[in-house]
């Protein structure tokens, strides 16, 4: 049964090839200062810049630039952009890039017109904001985190060795999101298949809880499916666009808030992947997809019922003479076989991770309590010990 719930998104999306061109649709609704968020120069190479920076000119607007976001931002680089926000007197945040860009631009978007230090205050603390919020828009150019309409922002404090993310309200939610999915296709394949695993996980952390049939979990599986099939045409041909398009699709839907309504939601994986990227600054899809199996290896057992419906619904498992457990297992063996085709971790070792981190590691881990089994320490570190 669904539970209670309200639901609503904030965010405007415009999709496909001419996507762009509906950003001077948006940028005469904010002021004339621009800060230009974006990574370590590839938008550069791919002639994304000159085409975003063309159309804030033609806009008017004075830009200022807030470039060298890495993979998982840092809470140094935040306070840096927070100042560079301060100093410009920020009217917008255009983030362009994946989904660190978009996470990087709402923590500063929050950050800008706070008195306290954000690190302490959001991801500490986990308080919510209580100053004006600076508007944030995207320019996606790497499908994975769905962060182009959620409220979600993952910050890595590289002293403490602790990678956390906030989950904020709908004010924070970017204004618009614009997906062009040709912008996707000159990453590098290992990027590619780390943000498909990325989709895919998130959908398995609103999944698997609760017990009973419903709408969500019937979205939920149509999801996996398409994510699984379109990956296995992009990964023989990366500049297949209707493969990339759905790629870059099912991953907005995968983390728009739509299918965990009604449901409790696990996210262990993730607590587990971020605290290993905590210490090894490894790639986050490839972190989830390194610690996935030993997981659900772990709790398939409390949950079988939709373990064995995840098997027969998205894999094809035929349950005729099979027990519940049988036919869970076969479905775990078919995500397991799907991993090694489009190349993912299989294991933290190759991510940097050894045994005289675990223990480390495992004390980062915060534990959940809405999937099937709420882990002890010993648990997590048992499990962190498989994924080597």
């Amino acid at each position: 049964m669904l539970g209670n719930f309200s639901y609503k998104n904030a965010t405007k999306l415009y999709f496909g090839e001419d996507s762009l061109k509906y950003l001077s649709d948006e940028l005469p609704k904010y002021g004339k200062n621009v800060v230009l968020i974006y990574g370590g120069g590839s938008i550069k190479k791919n002639g994304i810049y000159d085409e975003v920076i063309k159309i804030l000119k033609q806009n008017g607007k004075n830009v200022a630039e807030d470039s060298g976001v890495m993979p998982n931002p840092t809470a140094d680089k935040l306070r840096e952009g927070v100042k560079i926000a301060r100093e410009h007197n920020a009217d917008l945040l255009l983030a362009v890039g994946g989904g660190s860009c978009c996470d990087y631009a709402k923590a500063v978007s929050v950050s800008v017109n706070c008195d306290e230090d954000p690190w302490d205050k959001y991801f500490i603390r986990f308080d919510e904001p209580d100053c004006q919020i600076v508007p944030v828009g995207c320019v996606l150019t790497m499908a994975g985190t769905g962060s182009e309409m959620n409220g979600g922002s993952v910050i890595t404090n590289s002293e403490t060795k602790q990678k956390i993310g906030h989950v904020f309200g709908e004010e924070v939610m970017p204004k618009f999101s614009i997906l062009n999915p040709k912008f996707t296709m000159s990453l590098p394949k290992y990027q590619m298949v780390a943000g498909i695993y990325d989709i895919f996980n998130h959908i398995c952390e609103q999944y698997f809880s609760g017990e009973d049939d419903n709408v969500s979990d019937d979205i939920a599986e149509a999801l996996m499916k398409s994510v699984v099939r379109n990956s296995l045409v992009a990964v023989k041909d990366p500049e297949d666009y209707e493969a990339r398009s759905n790629i870059m699709w099912a991953a907005t839907w995968a983390l728009n808030t739509l299918i965990s309504r009604g449901k409790t939601t696990d996210w262990m994986v993730h607590m587990l992947g971020q605290a290993v990227g905590g210490f090894t600054n490894a790639t986050h899809g490839m972190t989830l997809a390194a610690v996935s199996l030993p997981y659900y290896c772990h709790i398939m057992p409390y949950g079988v019922k939709k373990f064995r419906q995840f098997a027969v619904n998205v894999w094809g498992v035929d349950p005729a003479g099979k027990t519940d457990t049988e036919v869970a297992n076969e479905g775990l063996y078919a995500l397991e076989n799907w991993m090694k085709q489009i190349g993912v971790s299989l294991n933290i070792t190759e991510l940097g991770a050894d045994k005289d981190m675990i223990k480390d590691i495992a004390r980062e881990v915060e534990i959940l309590s809405g999937g099937y089994k709420t882990l002890s320490k010993a648990e997590i570190e048992q499990i962190l010990l498989e994924s080597l």
